[in-house]
This record gives C-alpha cells, structure tokens and sequence, in this order.
C-alpha cells in the first residue's frame, strides 16, 4: 500500500511541476512582493494571477486556477491607476497649471515618471516603478545598423518615431526647466534624451485606453492614457479575446476574458488585430503565427516588373494613385492580397486593354492573358521577398557573431524575418497552386 500511495505521490508531485514548466513562478521575488502589498493598500484584492517568467514571452502572469469564458480576469482599483490626473495631484500640478502653451497630456504622464524615478526611495510609485522595464526594444530605441535591416516601409516608421520622441524632447525642455525650484540637480540632467525615451517607451507600451475629459491646464490631444500596475504584467496573443474597460460602478478597470485558461498556464490578452510590423514598432516585439500578419509590397518592388517602355506606365500608375492602390499591397497566410492582385492586374493591362481600367478595378476578368500575366508576375514579387528575407537573415547571423552588444535586439528582427518568410512560402506555395490550375 505504502508504496502504491508514494508513487501517486510523485505522478500527482509529477503533475504539479509539469504545470509550472511552461512559467516559473516569481512571486517570491522581493520587487513582487513590495508589489503586491502596495497594491493591495491600494484596495486590490489578491487575484488567481501570479507573476512568472515563461521560455517564449518572458515575463507574464499564470493563473492559479483554470479560466472560463467571461471569468473576470483582472479588477484593478482607481487608486492603482497612473493618469494624468495622479500627475496634476502632484508636486508637478502647479507647474503644470500654470505653463503656456499647455503641456500634453502624454509629456504630463513622461515628466511624473521621470521625476518618480528620479525620486527614488522617496517616490511613493517605486514598487511599480522597480518592475517597470530598464529599456525597451521599440524601434526608437534601437541601433540604427539594425532599424537598417527592417523591411522596408518599417524603416519609414521607425525614422518618424524617432523623429516624434527626438521632437518631443525639443519642445519640452523649456518646460522641463521650468520645474527646476522642485530639483537639487540641474533639470537637463535630471530630464535628458534617454530618460524621456524610457518614460515616452513606457507610456506607449503599457498604457491602457480610459477617456478623461479635456482640461484647460492640458493640450488639445486627447487625454485616454492610464499605467495599470500588475494589470500591464498580461502579454498579448492574437488567438485571445477579451473585454476590457473603467467600470464606473466599481471605478476599477477590469478585464474579462473570452476564451479558457488551463490552470497555471500564461494569462493572455489581445492588444488589438495588428500585424507584427505594428506590433514592433508599437510594443517592440513579434508574434508567432500571428494570423493578423502579412507581408508588405513598396510601389518600388512592384514597378520593378514592368517594361519602363510602356507608354501608358504613368496614366496606370496616376489611376493606382488616385484609386489609392499604392499602399498596403501585401502577401498573407492565404496568398496576394486582393489589393495587390488588382493593382498588378491593371499595370499588365495591354495597350488595347487599356480602356477597361475602371472594370479591373472592380475585380473583373479583362482577359486570360491578363490573369496569366499578373499571376506571373506575382510570383516573381513573391520569390524575390523570399530570397530579400533570406539574405537579411543571414546579415542577421553574421551580426550576431560580431555584435554581442546588438544580440537581443538583432533576435527580434530575426524573429520578424523569420515570421515574413513563412508567411511568404505560403504564398508561394498557393501561387504555384493557382498557376497549375490556370
């Protein structure tokens, strides 16, 4: 009997440690733990999520119990939450108040974290503030030898974000100066480039949407972050569904969950249908088999198959314009988008088919020589993505070896690329199909 008893023992020790093997639990950590009881002095009641570390997304949260449809997840009091109007009941609320032109509600939000930080031991923030990140991965804060190997038009965006934080900076240091009777230090040490980056990093990462009316002391922006502690802990999954919202009965945010939950896995909740570029640049990280994600075409790549000589090659290209066919032209998990295909279709229209440009608008079959032609040619688009990706995955390889420095930054653009060209060898795997049956 005895020795029946000790081995369900080891099955049912067995079973336990098999859940924690996905996520290691951290709760015991000290940072959590400050964590948790500032919160709960706060009004939070101690919930079935715990903070772990998991192999593929790092840190999270891993329920105690398993989750069912519409199973509150998550209800974090008001008093927990970092809004603007936590910033104007502040030391900094005066300043504020009194500075024209008016500050904006995010540099309000930037400017109490720096400050918090800044503070130290003495801010009453620094639980949160210990768990928050120490640096993101968000494209403004890379190197500029990786933004180089991002694809194309995620090169453009990553620039204007750059441009957005680095003008940030500029038009704020008046104010920043304006706050230095609240500092032993000179403020354009305490407020630098790489302090607003991490603050600017951290309010565009983790804030969760809650709409507050517009104010007199705040620019015309609209005012709907707010910085949820432990709440912001939650990753995203595409797969996920939930509903989130301030519930004004309660004044607490809480976020419900619309799919099941295995006890101790990882708690998921979806940031939005966005594609892993948006995700990049947004959030600074890349989905797995994220269904939302496609592959973009630049106008560039696409003109790149067409015979300069064509004498309607401009008026084709005004139409595409015109039409707003020039943009979000992409390969996905099922193939050329639509909009591709069209904007292919009329570029290979022939000189006599020329005058049906408005019906290939539309989606109509001009002729068989026209399907054959822009299938073709799509194709061609397709494999050379496929090799593009391919060479930057391996400038990625030889980086890595190189750059030691560069290596964690250099892992999420080889993530992306490795995302980009499963997403390509589908469709190129479907065009091959499509050409068969042609």
């Amino acid at each position: 009997m005895k020795k029946s008893r000790g081995r369900t023992g080891r099955k049912r020790r067995r079973k336990h440690l098999q859940g924690f093997m996905d996520g290691v639990n951290c709760s015991h950590k000290l940072e959590y733990i400050k964590l948790k009881k500032w919160l709960k002095d706060r009004g939070f009641e101690d919930s079935n999520l715990r903070p772990a570390e998991f192999w593929d997304t790092g840190r999270g949260l891993m329920t105690t119990k398993a989750l069912q449809v519409r199973d509150l997840i998550i209800s974090l009091p008001e008093k927990c939450l970092l809004t603007t109007d936590t910033v104007l009941s502040s030391c900094l609320g005066e300043y504020i108040m009194k500075w024209k032109p008016p500050v904006s509600p995010l540099i309000a939000l930037c400017t109490f974290l720096i400050a918090e930080k800044h503070a130290g031991e003495k801010s009453l923030w620094k639980p949160y503030l210990d768990v928050l990140p120490k640096t993101y991965t968000c494209p403004v804060c890379l190197e500029h030898d990786v933004v180089s190997l991002l694809p194309e038009p995620l090169q453009k965006k990553a620039q204007e974000q750059r441009t957005t934080v680095h003008e940030l900076y500029m038009s704020s240091r008046a104010f920043f100066s304006s706050l230095q009777p609240l500092f032993a230090e000179n403020t354009g040490t305490v407020f630098n480039y790489s302090a607003l980056e991490w603050a600017w990093c951290t309010v565009n990462t983790r804030t969760i949407y809650m709409k507050h009316s517009q104010r007199e002391c705040f620019s015309r922006e609209p005012d709907v972050y707010a910085l949820a502690p432990y709440l912001d802990l939650l990753n995203h999954s595409p797969n996920v569904q939930v509903k989130a919202a301030f519930n004004e009965q309660t004044r607490s945010y809480e976020i419900w969950t619309n799919s099941q939950c295995k006890k101790y896995e990882e708690v998921f909740i979806c940031y939005g249908p966005h594609d892993n570029q948006r995700l990049l640049l947004e959030y600074g990280f890349v989905a797995v088999d994220n269904p939302h994600s496609s592959v973009y075409v630049s106008s560039d790549i696409l003109l790149r198959y067409f015979p300069p000589l064509d004498k309607q090659r401009n008026a084709k290209l005004s139409i595409l314009k015109d039409h707003d066919f020039l943009e979000n032209l992409t390969f996905g998990w099922d193939g050329p988008s639509w909009r591709l295909l069209t904007a292919l279709k009329l570029l290979s229209l022939g000189a006599d088919e020329f005058t049906c440009w408005r019906r290939t608008l539309l989606g109509d079959v001009i002729s068989d020589r026209n399907e054959q032609q822009t299938l073709n040619i799509t194709a061609k688009i397709c494999h050379f993505l496929i090799e593009e990706t391919q060479h930057v995955l391996l400038q990625i390889s030889q980086l890595k070896r190189n750059k030691e420095n560069l290596k964690k930054h250099l892992a999420l653009v080889e993530a992306l690329c490795l995302e980009d060209l499963k997403i390509l060898q589908k469709s190129a795997e479907i065009l091959c199909s499509l050409n068969m049956a042609t």
